[in-house]
């Protein structure tokens, strides 16, 4: 079978096309093994063998009262349920779901992702569809026609095509920084839970301790107003002078000015948590009026070895992630100095009337390379190579610095958590001997043996200690959330 001059040009243009672009593919494939810049390789920075602050407890402190710090590995993800409380528990998890700054994050993971998909179409080629019409003239007289040039008209659609080949991996360096700020956006997810649901558990603490601090200023008041009663019957039997009486009267109202700031306290607390659940401030008042306790603190902690910090703190992996991106963009200005290589081409037909578009005779097409090498650009690239070094060793030295923070966020909570439980235990100590000294004083001033400043004092230090153990028992619990906070804890089965 014999084909005309007709079908042996198409047959030609079809079997070119697609052979030369096959062709290009193959070449750029076999060149593009080549990626210049410096790879990168993750860090491993020198961690102490063991914590410097004390994971057992002194001697002087009951083991049955205290919660010890232990070098296991991190077991509980959801650190908060250790607290056995289980307010707390909802409103953390609430605020996991409907927490605004937690939405902001997982819309940065989503802007990452789009990012990463741009950067990913430079690999591919571009095509593009063009369509144009024009009408144009030529000036002067056409002798053999006898009469001025005719007007003409041309129509003109196909496809263009470009395609730069990443030989030299500039284009592959963009997108390895690309998926490396992903990276870091889903740990900066995490990092966001992790402070998240300490400050959601702090915030609780703060409410819990301050409708404590009121309980017993009310109890106290109570005593001072019995006490007021008393002094005014001995006075009106003159067993007593009027001083007595004012020094009562003087206490109670002192107490009694300790309310309306622990009040405002209650309400703050609860206006904290409601926009930490991304609620209005109001929201949660009705529900979390009520009195509570403070949460008790767990019989053990583990936390693991410093080491085992590197991989649990979502800020070190963001900073890890970080420090990838900034070397893949290195590679990325380093590329500029090596020339760009492209293929081009177009395909299409052309006519001077709309209807011949469609006939193949009227066909155009075109294929080639291309290469361009900057000559000279006043220092532009370079500097930017230099630029993308710095931002580089400044990852490196932001990603040293997250460590060690790291490292001192653990080892300021482990001390402060111990230190308070020796605090807390004190306390204790001291409350239980001002019951004593206050029955005491009470007994001896109902059988006229001492004078009515001696229970006022005693009753001012009672209430002072059991105020400041009730803080102290907020201050310990808050201390343990700020060492599950500075271990990493809360994020794991919450990160999809």
């Amino acid at each position: 079978m014999r084909l005309n001059q007709k079908e042996l040009d198409m047959a030609t243009v079809r079997f070119r096309w697609p052979m030369t672009l096959a062709t290009a593919a193959a070449i750029s494939l076999a060149i593009s093994g080549c990626t210049v810049g410096p790879d990168y390789h993750e860090p491993h920075p020198a961690t102490p063998e063991a914590w410097a602050s004390p994971t057992t407890l002194p001697s002087n402190v009951p083991s049955t009262q205290a919660s010890v710090p232990s070098t296991q590995p991190v077991a509980s993800v959801q650190w908060w349920t250790n607290f056995n409380d289980p307010m707390l528990t909802r409103l953390v998890n609430q605020s996991v779901v409907t927490n605004l700054d937690v939405k902001q994050a997982e819309a940065r993971i989503r802007q990452a992702r789009a990012a990463s998909g741009v950067a990913s179409a430079d690999l591919w080629p571009n095509i593009d569809s063009s369509a144009s019409y024009s009408r144009s003239k030529s000036s002067g007289f056409d002798n053999s026609l006898n009469r001025n040039q005719p007007s003409n008209s041309l129509y003109r659609a196909g496809f263009d095509a470009s395609w730069e080949i990443d030989v030299f991996g500039g284009t592959r360096r963009n997108v390895e920084a690309a998926n490396a700020d992903i990276t870091a956006a889903i740990e900066d997810r995490r990092d966001v839970l992790v402070s998240l649901t300490a400050e959601v558990a702090t915030s609780y603490l703060d409410l819990r301790s301050a409708q404590q601090r009121i309980l017993i200023a009310k109890k106290n008041i109570a005593l001072q107003r019995h006490n007021i009663d008393v002094t005014q019957k001995r006075f009106d039997a003159g067993f007593v002078s009027g001083l007595d009486v004012a020094n009562a009267q003087a206490q109670l109202a002192s107490t009694t000015s300790q309310i309306p700031p622990l009040e405002a306290a209650v309400r703050q607390s609860i206006y904290s948590l409601s926009v930490l659940l991304g609620q209005q401030p109001g929201t949660l008042v009705d529900e979390l009026s009520s009195d509570a306790s403070i949460p008790t603190t767990p019989p053990a902690v583990p936390i693991g070895l410093p080491s085992e910090l590197l991989r649990r703190r979502p800020d070190i992996r963001r900073s890890e992630a970080q420090l990838h991106a900034a070397t893949a963009r290195v590679g990325s200005a380093v590329s500029d100095l090596y020339p760009k290589f492209s293929l081009t081409g177009s395909l299409g037909t052309e006519s001077g009337k709309a209807k011949g578009l469609g006939n193949w005779d009227n066909r155009f097409w075109s294929v080639g390379p291309s290469v361009s090498w900057p000559i000279f650009d006043a220092g532009r690239i370079r500097s930017n190579v230099a630029v993308q070094n710095a931002v580089q060793e400044q990852a490196v030295l932001a990603y040293s610095k997250s460590v060690l923070t790291a490292l001192q966020d653990v080892e300021f909570a482990l001390t402060a958590y111990a230190k308070e439980q020796q605090h807390c235990e004190a306390l204790t100590q001291t409350v239980i001997a001002y019951r004593r000294a206050l029955d005491l004083a009470t007994r001896l001033y109902n059988n006229g043996q001492t004078d009515f400043l001696n229970v006022i004092a005693a009753q001012g230090s009672l209430y002072g200690a059991e105020d400041s153990l009730v803080q102290s028992d907020r201050t310990v619990a808050a201390n343990l959330v700020a060492l599950y906070k500075a271990l990493g804890g809360g994020w794991e089965e919450m990160s999809h």
